[in-house]
């Protein structure tokens, strides 16, 4: 795949729209809980459970996207981002204007979640396994650090956009709106004009076929980097789900309200975001790092973070040590993906990104939840938590045999991308296929 191409750019899209929104929801979040009057630990758990539906739907995206094809899955995921967003939005409308009252808002603003937990992983997994199927090895890690930009974008123009959308008539609902609509006109340019993402089935000289991937959690050549990955996506979780009650709290000694923190918030993940991304556009290329390297980089700075979180209080320590975290993640997201996609066949693919976004919903399951508790008890408590997690990920970079050598070179890799599926002849009723 020619990483300009439009399917890559419309993959890109994906990955972007889905991340900005749920960054943009994660901004506003705190001061909706403040608003309800809910304490901060049963804001964070509430949304466990979409978390859970996540990690529990991921397999199953994974395994259909081998079955029904790439895209089809996608349009399903972004189609669950579009509906999610939008009832989430009408939920939190009716609580804040008192249509309804605050335990019923906030039940249904769960739902919407949960709606998204079920369907949210497909589009990603679908996405990364596009690309795996048609990129050569030596093009994989480069293609998997762009497709992880995304997120890293999307992290800055969600919680940069999110403040314009708090208008009069919506409040702080309006982002979801404004992100159910980008997300709808993403899902319409994805079901016209992304190539087929039919699977090209390559067989492995051991014989095993598609789903061959099936436990492959349990398989040494991808093990140690899923422990990598959830041990750092953990911590991050800590750190996002912390921050806008730490940004509130922090502005709270100079009198500021909840709801006008709003924009100091966004400011804090703007940083995070602009690191994630100076890592993954500028340092990433330009030093060329192996997947080894890459986690080795990424759990340090992470660690780093997270100390001067614990050393500097006040809001400028809260928005630079947030900025390191975000740097470190920049680096850690590609090299644990592109390392455990390398480790295993072309046939595989399908079943290895659907590992990788189970992380996601395992990580948002428990730490944020632990982290936000941890805080109500002591502002320094989630980062002394998220240090000792770092330090765990940073050895195990040098205990673990496999982590320490990088990924084999393995006789059933793709070692040719998949031609470019030819563009259809017309649209039919249904676009592109």
């Amino acid at each position: 795949m020619n990483l300009r191409s439009p399917a890559f750019a419309i993959l890109f899209s994906v990955s972007l729209i889905a991340a900005a929104g749920n960054m943009a929801l994660q901004s506003v979040l705190p001061a909706i809980g403040r608003e309800f009057r809910l304490s901060d630990t049963l804001v964070a758990g509430a949304f466990a459970i979409s978390a859970l539906m996540w990690t529990v739907a991921s397999p199953f995206w994974a395994r259909l996207s081998d079955r029904l094809g790439r895209k089809k899955v996608i349009l399903i995921g972004l189609g669950g981002f579009v509906v999610s967003m939008s009832g989430f939005g009408l939920a939190a409308t009716s609580g804040l204007e008192r249509w309804l009252g605050v335990g019923v808002a906030f039940v249904l603003m769960t739902l919407a979640r949960t709606i998204y937990g079920v369907f949210g992983s497909a589009a990603p997994i679908a996405s990364q396994a596009y690309v795996a199927d048609r990129t050569s090895p030596e093009q994989r890690t480069q293609a998997m650090s762009l497709l992880a930009s995304a997120q890293g974008l999307g992290t800055v123009i969600g919680p940069a956009l999110a403040p314009f959308f708090v208008l009069p008539l919506i409040g702080l609902a309006g982002p979801m709106y404004a992100f159910a609509l980008f997300g709808a006109v993403v899902l319409f340019v994805t079901w016209r004009r992304l190539p087929s993402g039919e699977v090209v089935r390559k067989p492995s000289p051991s014989g095993r076929q598609d789903h061959a991937g099936k436990g492959l959690w349990k398989d040494p050549r991808v093990r140690d980097y899923l422990l990598y990955g959830l041990l750092v996506t953990g911590a991050q979780a800590v750190n996002i789900s912390v921050l806008g009650f730490h940004v509130i709290d922090e502005l709270a000694a100079t009198g500021m309200a909840a709801r006008d923190a709003q924009p100091f918030i966004g400011i804090a993940m703007l940083a995070g975001a602009a690191a994630t991304l100076m890592a993954q556009w500028g340092l990433i290329p330009l030093l060329r790092l192996e997947p080894r390297d890459l986690m080795r980089w990424g759990a340090a700075l992470a660690l780093a973070g997270n100390l001067m979180s614990i050393a500097s209080p006040g809001y400028y320590g809260v928005v630079v040590g947030y900025a390191v975290v975000s740097m470190g993640v920049g680096f850690a997201r590609p090299g644990f993906t592109a390392g455990s996609s390398l480790s295993v066949g072309a046939h595989e693919q399908g079943a290895v990104a659907g590992l990788m976004m189970s992380l996601a919903g395992l990580s948002f399951l428990g730490p944020p939840v632990i982290g936000v508790a941890l805080y109500e008890l002591s502002e320094p408590a989630p980062f002394v938590a998220n240090a000792l997690l770092l330090a765990a990920a940073t050895a195990l970079c040098f205990v673990s045999a496999n982590l320490r050598r990088g990924p084999p070179d393995l006789p059933d890799r793709d070692e040719t991308p998949s031609p470019e599926t030819p563009p259809a002849s017309q649209p039919g009723p249904e676009g592109n296929r």
